[in-house]
């Protein structure tokens, strides 16, 4: 008999702690999403603690999108360079043939349209835009030529001078006479 009340009190108290395990489990998640409430900032250094834990969540990809646009504008920066540097290339080597044959063959022609095409890229990127400009051009093709070597040469300069984040008139104003000369260089070519 004494096994018998020893087995009923060990499963009541079996159920009892069992009972208590399932309580306490089937609370904790409600307890877990329950938050005791903020509480008011003493002085203004503690808001600013608040307000810059706040701030952090989204500071990392501020800053990555601030680099990556950073990066973008270096690389149109530079591209507009190397633009330059092949505007004055390409005007001295037309510079050169013309000097060697006192004639513009096919190719120099599409030369002096990927000069045209290469200063409107440098004048758009400094923000100019399309405007007549009146500049005094020489009506003997060779001489024209030599002013189209020097315009692209000082057009180069100024856009290696220049920093990104300025727009200059200068750059401007100087592809702008570039282009009518070009313009100019062909129609005496005709």
């Amino acid at each position: 008999m004494w096994e018998r009340n020893y087995k009923i009190r060990l499963s009541a108290l079996t159920g009892a702690f069992a009972l208590a395990a399932v309580l306490m489990l089937g609370s904790f998640p409600a307890y877990a999403q329950t938050r005791p409430a903020p509480s008011a900032p003493d002085d203004k250094k503690s808001k600013s603690d608040n307000d810059d834990l706040g701030s952090d969540i989204g500071s990392h990809e501020r800053e990555m999108r601030a680099k990556l646009a950073l990066r973008a504008e270096k690389k149109l920066y530079d591209e507009n360079l190397a633009r330059a540097k092949e505007t004055a290339e390409i005007a001295s080597q037309l510079l050169d043939s013309y000097h060697a044959k006192k004639a513009f063959s096919a190719e120099d022609s599409k030369k002096l349209e990927r000069i045209e095409k290469l200063t409107r890229r440098i004048r758009n990127e400094a923000g100019g835009s399309e405007t007549d400009i009146e500049i005094e051009v020489s009506p003997v093709i060779e001489t024209a030529m030599k002013s189209v070597a020097d315009m692209a040469e000082e057009l180069r300069k100024e856009v290696e001078k220049t920093p990104r984040h300025v727009i200059s008139t200068t750059v401007i104003d100087q592809a702008n006479k570039l282009i009518g000369l070009i313009q100019h260089v062909r129609v005496l070519n005709r």
